[in-house]
C-alpha cells in the first residue's frame, strides 16, 4: 500500500500507515492466523474520519455478501423450515445490531482507527460503526484466505447468535401489523420525531401509533432500530 506521511495518531497503539503489532496480534487470534496482506485489515478498521484515501467501506459491501451467503447455507444446512422462515431468520443474523454484538463480543471496538471527532463523538460504540467493520474483516478474509476461512469464522463468531435462535421470532413491526390488522385497527404509522448526532453515530427516534389504541416511542441508531423498538414497547403494552 501507498505510505503517506505520518501524523500523530489519535490512539497511542494505532500507527497511521500500517497495523501495530497489538492489532496484528489481536487479527491471529481472531482469525488462527497472522495477516498475510496487512494493508486489507488496515483498510477494513479504518473510519472514513481518518481522511484517508481509502477506509472500510468497499470491503464491508463484501463482507455483507460474504457473511449473508455463509449465513444462508448455515441455515438451509441446519433447518427443513420453509422459505420465509429461512429469510426471517437469515435478516436478523445479518442485521446490523447482531453484526455489531458480535463485534463488541470478539472486542473489536478498540481496534477501529477513528479520528479524533468521531472517537469523542462515540463512535467507536455506534452500532452502524461496529457492524459496518464487522463486515469488512469478513471482507478482508474473503479477499486474503478464501471463501471456506470465512465461512469458519463466521460459523464461530455467528455460534451463540444461532444457538439463541435469532430470527425465530417475528419481527415487532410485523407482529404489530398483524395484531392491528386481527383487532379490526388501521395499520400503525410510524412517525420519525427526531434525528440527532453526526451521520456515524446518529440517534433516531420513532412513533409508532394504532388509532384508537395508543402510542409509543424509541430511540435507535438508525430508523429502522427505532421503529423496532417501537412497535415492541407498543406490543408489550396493548399487545
Amino acid at each position: 500500500m501507498v505510505h503517506r506521511a505520518s501524523r500523530k495518531p489519535d490512539r497511542g497503539h494505532v500507527l497511521n500507515a500500517a497495523l501495530t503489532e497489538e492489532t496484528a496480534g489481536f487479527i491471529a487470534a481472531l482469525t488462527g492466523k497472522a495477516p498475510a496482506l496487512p494493508e486489507l485489515w488496515h483498510e477494513a478498521l479504518t473510519h472514513g474520519s481518518m481522511g484517508e484515501a481509502r477506509d472500510y467501506q468497499r470491503l464491508e459491501f463484501l463482507g455483507d455478501r460474504v457473511l449473508g451467503l455463509a449465513i444462508a447455507e448455515w441455515l438451509h444446512e441446519q433447518s427443513a423450515a420453509a422459505e420465509g422462515k429461512l429469510s426471517q431468520r437469515l435478516n436478523a443474523l445479518v442485521s446490523r445490531e447482531t453484526c455489531a454484538d458480535v463485534a463488541r463480543r470478539l472486542g473489536i471496538g478498540p481496534h477501529i482507527r477513528l479520528g479524533k471527532q468521531a472517537r469523542g463523538d462515540g463512535a467507536g460504540q455506534s452500532d452502524n460503526v461496529l457492524g459496518d467493520v464487522m463486515e469488512a474483516l469478513i471482507g478482508a478474509l474473503f479477499l486474503e484466505r478464501g471463501f471456506d476461512a470465512a465461512r469458519g469464522f463466521v460459523r464461530s463468531a455467528w455460534e451463540p447468535a444461532m444457538a439463541g435462535g435469532a430470527g425465530q421470532r417475528k419481527h415487532p413491526k410485523a407482529a404489530l401489523q398483524e395484531w392491528a390488522a386481527g383487532n379490526r385497527r388501521k395499520p400503525p404509522v410510524y412517525t420519525l420525531l427526531e434525528r440527532s448526532g453526526p451521520d456515524h453515530a446518529a440517534v433516531f427516534t420513532v412513533q409508532v401509533e394504532v388509532a384508537g389504541i395508543g402510542a409509543e416511542q424509541a430511540t435507535g441508531s438508525s430508523k429502522q432500530e427505532a421503529e423496532r423498538g417501537a412497535a415492541a414497547a407498543f406490543m408489550a403494552r396493548y399487545g
